[in-house]
């Protein structure tokens, strides 16, 4: 007996998220960045003027659940309110760019 073997399909995503609560000077741009790496997701993290933090992933859709899981923890010294997020199809078709914190 022979076993079958069936494709495996790993999605792409992009991920957009808006952090709201106290997310700023509170080490929350780098706990991102570190957690997206570890994940091998790509795209930047940056503070907004409004006090929130702003993310854009790409990478395998399991991984960008994993780092919406981070996100809503965040560091200790954070307090997340609020995650607010958008998913599209990834349309790049290279690998990601490393993670990257934007000023």
């Amino acid at each position: 007996m022979t076993a079958r073997l069936y494709p495996i399909t790993i999605t792409r995503m992009k991920l957009t998220a808006t952090v709201h609560g106290r997310v700023q000077n509170v080490g929350y741009r780098m706990f991102a960045r570190d957690a997206a790496r570890r994940l091998n997701l790509g795209g930047h993290v940056r503070n907004l003027p409004d006090g929130s933090v702003y993310v854009t992933a790409t990478g395998e859709e399991a991984a960008l659940r994993e780092l919406v899981r981070h996100l809503e923890r965040g560091p200790h010294a954070a307090r997340v309110e609020t995650v607010e997020c958008e998913w599209s199809p990834d349309a790049t078709e290279h690998s990601p760019r490393p993670f990257e914190v934007l000023s």
